[in-house]
């Protein structure tokens, strides 16, 4: 009946996500404009097993998010309904899991009521915490909840392996499902030294009175020895997926790595001010305040949990195991503009959890009912914030308004924020954001792009082009800046010099739909129709609902008289757009000329 709650109350907290979209945060690269993860038909499927897409290598993920596409295609809800499932799939896992933890603890009279019920508030708390949403409510973000579903189920058949009963299919059970987990999500290759820990405690398989060097000892080290192995593959692919840049110093990644478990710490207590993004400084000085404080208070934590191991061997363990698993996520290998990020304490969660149904446990024996309501008050609390932080990602705008409000100085949201105001025709709001972007950080090439975009909406299309040339000096891999060129460079009468600029924007990203369009545009004005169709159809394969590629497309055929064709195309482009009046237009036109 509990894991049935527990699964129940979950779902309710996060129906708000339900109506929550694709957002300019990552989605739009993962999802709207990637058409290589949409099925599960040989192609998706070989492009998911070889990709690196984004620096990950997610097979499985991408295979849940082909599913989603063939059941939901394009449409949110789907998506969000099934990381949701998962997340109450998760939860469901924790109770079972603390339950396991908290009965080899030891701790327990006896009392199996007492004993679920606390398992059952480790869950709920783990589910309803308001640092989950990131992970949970991100699209992109699938890898997280997927991921540490296997994990769990992993951690899980490896503790029924040591019951004795169906032991050799319950431990190689646990490696198979270790291994889907790192197919998932790279960060659970901190499995091997969790389960290392908890042989330590609370199963006391090695130390103590088992010893480190014993026969039985080596027996453990020989059955984590697959696991370490997977791990440590997958340590060595993610290096390689990441392809990681210009990485911190090491007084850097010390002070970031401080900073990080202080942080993760911190807002497990006190879960206000959440932001989609804690953007990295521009200079890490590792002997600024901020990481003093966060020296301290991490030693200050691991001296506590030296001194009290004996005492209290659980939060002594729970501290180690937090410290690993959460790890891979810290300044080690600097991946993205962020310092932090909420969804890096998906995976730790469950540590935290199963430590508080500990307390919880002890301290209901003799304070029941006084404990019972301080845990409902803290689970109705945490559901709260969690509800209302689940709007913060109902959208893009409101995505950038919160980080916005966390942090007024962040270049990433500045420049995002123009590409809304863009969208929204307000162009000079939009440069003046994209200028504050640069001056915040001179080497952001989204920011520099973005300024282009502005200056040539406003007919500045000198400056346009020296912004585009700084964002490619930047990120010379940059197709998006290289289309933009082109674009200016057509409206200067320069059309040679434009498709070479289409040229190699393809050739960055043949993904990119824009580049497509513009080159079928360009084509046909130099009359290659069947050609220019060729780059309405690929950008159309990228990008299904693009009304300018249909109509386009229909201003070619009617071009070569081919009024029929040209009809159909209009009417696909006012499907898609139904304000379009130039479609409109051209298929009056059209239908006139084909009578």
């Amino acid at each position: 009946m509990i894991p049935v709650c527990v699964a129940a109350i979950t779902f309710v907290a996060w129906l708000p996500a339900l109506r929550n979209g694709f957002v300019s945060w990552d989605d739009e690269r993962n999802f709207v404009a990637n058409p290589h993860y949409r099925g599960l038909g040989p192609t998706q499927l070989a492009w998911m097993w070889t990709t690196f897409h984004m620096g990950h290598y997610v097979p499985l993920s991408w295979m849940s998010l082909g599913l989603d596409y063939v059941v939901w295609g394009m449409t949110p809800l789907g998506y969000h309904l099934t990381s949701i499932l998962l997340h109450a799939a998760n939860a469901v896992l924790v109770y079972y899991l603390a339950r396991r933890l908290l009965r080899a603890s030891r701790v327990t009279v006896g009392d199996d009521r007492l004993l679920a019920a606390a398992a059952g508030f480790a869950a709920v708390v783990f589910a309803v915490h308001p640092l989950r949403v990131e992970s949970v409510v991100w699209v992109t973000e699938r890898r997280d909840v997927l991921s540490l579903f296997f994990c769990l189920a992993s951690l899980l058949s490896y503790l029924r392996a040591l019951d004795g009963e169906g032991r050799r299919l319950h431990y190689w059970s646990a490696l198979a499902l270790f291994a889907c987990a790192l197919l998932s999500k790279a960060t659970s290759m901190s499995l091997p030294a969790v389960l290392a820990i908890l042989c330590v405690y609370p199963l006391r398989r090695l130390g103590g009175a088992t010893g480190w060097r014993t026969a039985a000892a080596r027996r453990v080290y020989h059955e984590l020895a697959p696991f370490a192995l997977l791990s440590m593959g997958a340590m060595v692919l993610s290096v390689i997926a990441l392809r990681p840049a210009a990485q911190l110093t090491a007084g850097g990644k010390l002070a970031v790595s401080a900073y990080g478990l202080a942080f993760y710490l911190w807002k497990t207590v006190l879960p206000f001010g959440l932001s989609p993004l804690y953007q990295m400084p521009v200079q890490v000085r590792p002997l600024a305040p901020v990481f003093l404080a966060s020296y301290v208070a991490v030693a200050a934590l691991t001296a506590l949990a030296w001194l009290v191991r004996r005492r209290w061997p659980g939060a002594a363990a729970a501290w180690v195991a937090f410290v690993v698993i959460t790890l891979p996520m810290l300044g080690v290998v600097q991946n993205g503009p962020q310092i932090t990020a909420d969804r890096y304490t998906y995976h730790s969660a469950p540590v935290v959890a199963v430590l508080l149904a500990g307390l919880l446990l002890h301290l209901g024996h003799d304070w029941r009912r006084a404990t019972a309501a301080c845990a409902s008050l803290l689970i109705a609390g945490l559901a709260m914030l969690t509800w209302r932080q689940t709007y913060v990602w109902r959208d893009s705008e409101s995505l950038w308004a919160r980080v916005f409000a966390v942090d007024s100085s962040s270049s990433y949201a500045q420049s995002a924020w123009a590409t809304l105001e863009y969208q929204h025709d307000q162009v000079a709001d939009g440069v003046a954001h994209s200028r504050t972007a640069i001056a915040l950080d001179p080497t952001l090439a989204e920011a520099h792009n973005n300024l282009g975009v502005g200056l040539a909406r406003m007919d500045s299309l000198a400056p346009a082009v020296e912004a585009y040339r700084r964002a490619l000096a930047l990120r010379p891999s940059y197709s998006e800046a290289e289309g933009n060129w082109g674009v200016v460079l057509v409206r200067q009468g320069d059309m040679t010099g434009a498709k070479q600029h289409y040229a190699r924007a393809l050739a960055l990203d043949p993904g990119n739909a824009d580049a497509h369009v513009n080159m079928g545009n360009a084509l046909v004005r130099e009359g290659r129709i069947a050609d220019a169709i060729d780059q309405y159809r690929a950008a159309l394969d990228v990008r299904p609902d693009d009304a300018d590629a249909h109509h386009n497309w229909g201003v070619a055929l009617a071009r070569e008289g081919r009024f029929i064709e040209a009809i159909e195309q209009f009417r696909l482009t006012l499907a898609l757009d139904p304000a379009r009046e130039d479609s409109r237009e051209f298929l009056a036109r059209a239908s006139a000329l084909a009578r």
